[in-house]
């Protein structure tokens, strides 16, 4: 249970900022007594947890967008309301992770979890992350969002079935190659993880019903509440953050927890 409950506290710490949940979940599991891998399952179910965070935190944008986009669908309010059009944009920006997650499912659960490839992800994205945020004109918001963008958008959020890349991390990446601002680029990743991540927990849910796990279901539950409460936290202190600063920091973190975790693993500290 308290291995659950620090999981749950990992997970609503990370999720949101663009250091990858799903790594530092993979990476502080190997920290317990048992020395073992929390599983894709629990990774998808708990981020249940802060994907709700999400939903409470846009409520408003997601009830406005949700209700525009089906007036619009019946020709009630032009086809070309900004609303129903990001409706649009999300449902688009969604298809990649979905075919790609259903199509590469069993390296998802086994292989993209090595350690060497986290390790890898984490300093790679991290420094695109900080080039990106670096050569970005930040002059675009969402009112310039296309359909094209929606897709690249999709795809960059596709790469984040790889423990280490990390779902805000590299659509926002995207976003601020594409020119959009920092905010723009994150309101955008968090409306189009919505989803992804509630098909993602809720398919590894059912599955999980008759499939052993490493931790039970009350234990996962208390981390997909734990994850929840602080999640609504970190949501809210990071969009706050990057309208001011940049994202240097994170790419810091990235590039040394990275390097770290490649260390531990040639001295054999660590196993893959």
């Amino acid at each position: 249970m308290f291995e659950a409950f620090i999981l749950g506290l990992v997970q609503g710490l990370t999720e949101f900022l663009p250091i990858s949940s799903s790594a530092h979940l993979r990476i502080v599991g190997e920290f317990f007594p048992n020395a073992e891998d929390p599983g894709a399952a629990f990774t998808a179910i708990t981020q249940l947890g802060t994907e709700t965070a999400v939903v409470i935190f846009f409520w408003r944008d997601i009830v406005r967008i949700i209700s525009h986009w089906w007036l619009a669908l019946w020709g009630r309010i032009p086809r070309n309301d900004p609303d129903a059009r990001m409706g649009w944009l999300i449902i688009i920006g969604s298809l990649p992770i979905g075919i790609l997650g259903l199509l590469f499912q069993d390296q998802i659960e086994t292989t993209f979890r090595s350690l060497w490839i986290v390790a890898t992800m984490l300093i790679v994205f991290g420094i695109l992350l900080g080039v990106a945020d670096w050569v970005g004109a930040k002059r675009r918001t969402l009112g310039d969002l296309t359909y094209g963008h929606g897709i690249l958008y999709g795809l960059a959020q596709a790469l984040a079935l790889i423990p280490g890349v990390s779902r805000s991390g590299g659509t926002i990446t995207m976003g601020l190659f594409l020119g959009y601002k920092r905010a723009d680029a994150a309101r955008y990743a968090f409306l189009l993880a919505i989803p992804a991540v509630f098909a993602s927990g809720l398919f590894q849910l059912v599955s999980s019903l008759d499939e052993p796990s490493v931790f039970s279901g009350i234990e996962t539950a208390v981390a997909t509440v734990v994850a929840f409460i602080v999640a609504l936290l970190v949501i809210a202190f990071f969009m706050g953050y990057i309208s001011k600063r940049s994202f240097l920091p994170f790419v810091i973190y990235r590039i040394l927890l990275g390097g770290t975790l490649l260390v531990l693993l040639s001295m054999g500290i660590l196993q893959p």
